[in-house]
């Protein structure tokens, strides 16, 4: 039976979220070749002849089956979700924005003059990387290059290092804005917090889409701050917002998109625990996508 459902939710993960899967970051799918190469072991050795069981071996049998289900469950809830349009679309690259795409990151970067700001944005946890290509291409339309890390398992806390491999990527970018989506918001708080003050590539900015810090950054942080929520938001919820407001910035700007949902600041679909919409996803998508580039270009004068 373990070794069963470890193969019918490798095929079910790869069935509902292949997309996400293949152009993620590859630990997600290296773990999952892994659980059905266990899954076909466990399910050889089932089937094998086998000497009787002494109680140590009934025990340890026992406490393998636990794991492995563990293990399982763990595969099933780590299934991200999928970019949808027109995020998909706008990962094709055209006369005025080209997309670079590789293991661990995608890049957008304008075909024109290229400012030497530059956005680095961690997207939400369980999110494919491409789901914001749509919300953040209009930066890249208006000169600013765009990194978007994939993270390993798309959990935003595993990729916090990101920002530095980029900076060091990306030496002509001289002033960085970084931001993030939920828990990619959070995990950019962090990175603002550490970077407003290097003396070579400094972070300029902090965005937050549906997101607030982990902690009291309201004195340490010198950068100014745009907080983008929902009125929707189930997860992100307005109070959740506004209680963030004692730990960010005093100077801090906070933008609502009425009638918008947590899901709305990318393209992947609905969320479990989200609100629901009052507002078209186009609509809210490009409010926040004006009041971004308004606060990135703000930046950069």
């Amino acid at each position: 039976m373990v070794a069963a459902a470890g193969v019918l939710v490798v095929a079910w993960a790869c069935l509902t979220g292949w997309g996400a899967i293949v152009h993620g970051h590859p630990l997600y799918a290296v773990l999952l070749v892994a659980t059905l190469l266990a899954s076909a072991l466990v399910g050889w050795r089932t089937v094998r002849p086998r000497p009787g069981r002494t109680t140590w071996r009934r025990i340890l049998r026992i406490a393998l089956v636990v794991v492995s289900i563990a293990w399982i469950a763990l595969m099933a809830w780590l299934r991200p979700f999928s970019a949808d349009e027109p995020a998909v679309a706008a990962m094709d690259s055209d006369t005025s924005v080209t997309v670079a795409e590789d293991a661990t990151r995608i890049v957008l970067t304008p075909t024109g003059v290229v400012s030497t700001t530059g956005v680095f944005f961690q997207p939400g946890a369980k999110v494919d990387a491409r789901a914001y290509a749509a919300v953040l291409r209009p930066l890249a339309e208006s000169g600013y290059t765009v990194i978007i890390p994939k993270q390993p398992l798309s959990i935003a806390f595993l990729a916090i290092t990101t920002f530095d491999a980029a900076r060091s990527d990306f030496p002509g970018i001289t002033r960085w804005v970084v931001g993030g989506h939920s828990l990619g918001g959070t995990v950019a708080a962090i990175q603002a917090d550490a970077g407003d003050s290097n003396p070579v590539a400094p972070v300029v900015g902090l965005l937050l889409y549906a997101s607030y810090p982990a902690n009291d950054i309201s004195t340490s942080l010198t950068t100014p701050v745009l907080s983008i929520s929902a009125t929707n938001d189930g997860l992100a919820t307005p109070e959740k917002i506004e209680a963030s407001k004692q730990i960010l910035p005093a100077e801090s700007t906070f933008t609502v998109i009425d009638g918008a949902v947590h899901a709305f600041f990318g393209d992947y679909g609905p969320q479990p625990g989200d609100g629901t919409p009052a507002v078209s996803h186009d609509d809210a998508r490009g409010q926040i996508s004006r009041d971004t580039v308004a606060f990135v270009s703000k930046l950069s004068e």
